[in-house]
């Protein structure tokens, strides 16, 4: 499910350790177990999450990125299905729908765009579709 559209040999390789480190990062939030986050997440991560509208909250820092992702890792009766990952060198994008219930109107659409250095996250923004 993933795909490269890197060029070079550094940028592929840059493009496999994004691969490798978003496979992780999408794992945690499929089996809601975030135990493996601080090893993904730099401790200059900036987060700008989905909400509240229209320019959503910033998270800042190691600790504040990890306690958000676990927060939505953990919640109760939700569940996330990945539908696509791409990735471009040290960036991104993860598109996503998010379920709270079992309805159709009960989830969301979205995407993150997500950007790494030396193998870890430090920077992600999350957008859904909305009215």
């Amino acid at each position: 499910m993933s795909r490269d559209h890197s060029g070079g040999e550094e940028a592929a390789r840059h493009a496999q350790e994004t691969a490798a480190v978003l496979r992780r990062f999408n794992e945690v939030f499929l089996s809601h177990h975030p135990g493996a986050l601080p090893e993904l997440v730099a401790a200059d991560c900036i987060i700008e999450n989905t909400q509240p509208a229209p320019d959503g909250a910033r998270h800042v820092g190691q600790d504040a990125c990890i306690a958000l992702w676990s927060s939505i890792a953990t919640a109760p009766g939700t569940y996330f299905e990945l539908e696509d990952v791409e990735t471009h060198g040290e960036r991104g994008i993860i598109r996503w729908r998010y379920h709270w219930g079992p309805e159709p109107g009960q989830s969301v659409r979205g995407v993150n765009l997500m950007r790494l250095r030396d193998g870890l996250i430090v920077e992600a923004q999350g957008y859904v579709k909305g009215a």
